[in-house]
């Protein structure tokens, strides 16, 4: 079968992305042909094409999260059948950034009746990120106060209401007031236009009358973890889960623990998305919540699958808000 699909040979900027026709074989053992409706685009795939995280090699696909229908299966894949649709988000190499793609069955999540392909692919791995911050890395309780950059971000948004949900106090970083008030509407009490590192420390010690929050999490890494460290109160938490502004420069454990006796852990996915098991369980957390309505999906933005390049063009430029889709 022929499809097209991205590919790089090369790490850099988004011009490295080359669309090429590529043939697909029958589906393996274990293995089902899955034609992409939709596919999430996350900020991780632009660390991997600029080669701040390292591929296990080159040439290499893009991409780790999709929803679509299967087209046929291979030999021993049980519960999957033609024409049932299914998500995921992660679970095997990169790739997703295709019309269609071969992928192991295990890796895949049923979609309820409820949970449309769109939503599917805008959530799965941006909800699943959400749901190990909240009940992993730590487990958030009714009344305590958090920092969360790009409130008004895919992860963001979901955060926010999750957060809400439990009865945390959110206090978000964002970048305009189009994205506060973005925030504010998904349940961030108190969305913060940053422009200097100074300005969200000041807000959160306003807010918490000098004590700092309980726990910050942070994906922007270099341009705000001094702040990051500055907001968070006495043996509270801080929590490096990105760096989209580069990655948080060497911790002075002497000088940061000093001051504050703080916790710091860098909370990375594949240690938490462990096993195909434990993502489905997450993937189904986060199905409750939105079946509730505790959690809704923002889609902000669409793109065609072959301007991928500009969807990363526009998220590194923080254009976007919400989740975003690639459309085949």
């Amino acid at each position: 079968m022929k499809t097209h699909a991205f590919r790089i040979y090369k790490t850099g900027a988004p011009s490295v992305m080359k669309w090429e026709q590529v043939e697909l074989a029958d589906p393996g053992p274990g293995e089902v042909l899955l034609r992409h409706t939709a596919i999430g685009f996350n900020m991780v795939e632009t660390y991997f094409r600029s080669g701040l995280y390292p591929l296990p090699g080159l040439p290499a696909g893009l991409g780790v999260e999709g929803a679509g229908v299967i087209e046929a299966v291979g030999r021993r894949v049980k519960g999957l059948k033609p024409g049932t649709r299914v998500g995921y988000a992660g679970g095997g190499p990169q790739g997703s950034y295709a019309e269609a793609r071969l992928i192991s069955a295990a890796a895949l999540i049923k979609l309820p009746a409820y949970i449309d392909e769109r939503t599917a692919a805008a959530a799965i791995s941006k909800g699943c990120t959400v749901q190990f911050l909240f009940n992993q890395t730590h487990k958030l309780k009714k009344g305590e106060t958090i920092v969360f950059h790009a409130a008004a971000g895919g992860v963001g948004l979901i955060a926010c209401q999750w957060a809400k949900a439990v009865g945390a106090t959110v206090i978000g970083a964002v970048g305009t007031e189009e994205k506060a008030r973005l925030a504010r509407r998904h349940g961030c009490k108190h969305p913060i236009v940053v422009k200097k590192p100074q300005d969200l420390t000041d807000a959160v010690m306003r807010i918490t009358k000098g004590v700092g929050v309980d726990v910050v999490y942070d994906s922007i890494g270099k341009d705000l973890w001094q702040s990051s460290l500055d907001s968070v109160r006495r043996r509270g938490l801080v929590v490096n889960f990105g760096s989209a502004s580069g990655t948080p420069p060497p911790l002075d454990l002497a000088r940061e623990g000093t001051q504050k006796s703080a916790y710091f852990t860098r909370a990375a996915g594949l240690n938490y998305m462990t096993s195909h098991e434990v993502r489905k369980a997450s993937a189904r957390h986060l199905f409750r919540m939105i079946k509730s309505g505790a959690v809704k999906v923002r889609i902000g933005q669409t793109y065609p699958l072959r301007e991928a390049a500009k969807a990363h063009r526009d998220a590194a430029a923080r254009k976007t808000t919400g989740s975003t889709l690639l459309i085949p």
